[in-house]
């Protein structure tokens, strides 16, 4: 098993290494992808050091399995043939292939079985509000046909990258000692703010992100259900929040969706409101799953259903997403 990392000095790249060490990935060998800026640079990687090689149009995939790439849009676009044309199979974590009808467009604790069907040898790895919101809708799916969502998203420095969430820090160190604030990163100041802005804004009024939302949860799901999106930068570090109120086919009591989510993949409840008892991103930076709380019966629909999530973005939303997609295909080649 031979494995690529593209785009490996990312704050996604970096953590591709944490998870697939933690996770204990069998590979025999890592080959690890960059820039003209971070080739040659060195990570170590189960003790022992790896260089990274400039990405280019050469022969470098021949042999490689799995290809983890996220360097973003334009690069996986560029080299998605270069990649894949040996026969490796390329995650993708961009937003470059997601709404391609010819690519599998995969969270695995909802539609595992779509990476199988990959014609151009890519799958993609969803906008990370995505993924986090659909572990938990497939747990109400189960019960009954969602049909509407809304959803609030309360999304950390991290969405942005690593040198978003030093931004972030250096606006509060700035602000305390009362130095101009660098501006950089995003469209404002984020410490002491929100921003209810993630990417660019559509014809319609919704940004790019809020639409990911829309169009991405239906091609996962196979479903009708529709998903009206506010999304928000908040100063968080890392892990995003989300508040949503879904509108399922009968109403479904809080002990159904309760047991639900307590049994559903990837989830964790946390629900105990008498002990103020709830998720909160702070303390859910660098766990796997999503986690579920504040979970009541809407007080305007009988049908509704309203509930709050924290999941780690840059692990389920990026990096463990993609590894749990290979880990997936192992498991099935292997069956």
């Amino acid at each position: 098993m031979k494995v690529a990392i593209v785009g490996v000095s990312g704050a996604v790249g970096q953590e591709f290494l944490r998870v697939l060490d933690e996770r204990n990935f069998p590979m025999d060998e890592l080959v690890l992808f960059g820039s003209k800026r971070s080739a040659g640079t060195m990570y170590t990687f189960r003790g022992k050091q790896i260089e990274v090689k400039l990405l280019q149009h050469n022969d470098d995939f021949k042999g490689i399995d799995i290809a983890f790439t996220s360097a973003g849009a334009g690069t996986s676009k560029e080299f998605a043939d270069t990649i894949t044309k040996f026969g490796a199979v390329m995650i993708d974590n961009s937003s470059a292939f997601r709404m391609d009808n010819d690519v599998p467009l995969v969270v695995p604790e909802v539609n595992a079985a779509d990476a199988l069907e990959r014609p151009r040898g890519i799958i993609a790895n969803p906008n990370c509000t995505t993924i986090q919101m659909v572990v938990a809708l497939e747990a109400i799916e189960k019960l009954s046909h969602i049909k509407k969502v809304h959803v609030s998203t309360y999304q950390a420095a991290s969405g942005a990258g690593a040198a978003a969430m030093d931004e972030l820090y250096e606006q509060y160190r700035q602000i305390l000692a009362n130095e101009p604030v660098t501006i950089e990163k995003f469209a404002y100041q984020l410490a002491f703010n929100l921003i209810p802005q993630v990417d660019v804004f559509t014809e319609n009024g919704y940004t790019k992100e809020e639409m990911k939302m829309y169009n991405e949860t239906r091609k996962i799901m196979h479903s009708d259900v529709k998903v009206s999106a506010t999304c928000v930068r908040v100063p968080a570090l890392r892990a995003h929040s989300e508040s949503i109120w879904v509108e399922t086919e009968r109403p479904i009591s809080v002990e159904e969706a309760r047991e639900a989510f307590a049994n559903g993949d990837g989830l964790i409840l946390q629900d105990n409101p008498a002990e103020k008892d709830y998720p909160m991103p702070l303390f859910i930076a660098g766990k796997d799953p999503v986690y579920v709380g504040r979970i009541r019966k809407d007080l305007s629909n009988e049908n509704g259903l309203t509930f709050w999530i924290v999941s780690d973005q840059i692990k389920k939303g990026a990096a463990l997403n993609a590894v749990q997609i290979a880990e997936y295909l192992i498991k099935v080649k292997n069956a």
